[in-house]
């Protein structure tokens, strides 16, 4: 595949998720400049790439890695496990912890609300 095939999946793939340049290089650890360069097909490193495709589930000659499906879901469980230790730790504060059972249905229930929810439309904002 040449670069330009690649930058295309990239593109693809980004349209596909509804993520934004900004929360795109935010999540991926790559400015925003750059990641600007990089869909302009511009000379970026290839760690740029690198940090870029794996995050967006693909490869270097851009083939899927990782089904959008399952890149979703594991973005859920992410934001989802970081709500959860926020309610775990205001909880713990007050000295009332929530046991292991009763947290997992808050991580279900955030999980939830990500992919099909209300909360859908903010999946991939960091």
């Amino acid at each position: 595949m040449i670069r330009l095939e690649l930058i295309n999946q990239i593109i693809a793939r980004k349209k596909e998720l509804n993520i934004t340049v900004e929360n795109l290089a935010k999540l991926s650890g790559v400015g925003v400049r750059t990641i600007n360069r990089l869909l302009k097909n511009e000379d970026v490193k290839l760690s740029t790439i690198e940090s870029v495709t794996n995050f967006l589930g693909l490869d270097f000659a851009g083939n899927e890695q990782m089904s959008l499906q399952k890149l979703k879901k594991q973005r859920a469980h992410e934001k989802a496990l970081f709500l959860a230790s926020i309610v775990q730790g205001t909880s713990a504060l007050e000295m009332q912890g929530l046991d292991d059972e009763n947290l997992n249905k808050i991580i279900a229930s955030y999980e939830k609300e990500f992919l099909s929810g209300s909360y859908q439309d903010r999946l991939w904002v960091a």
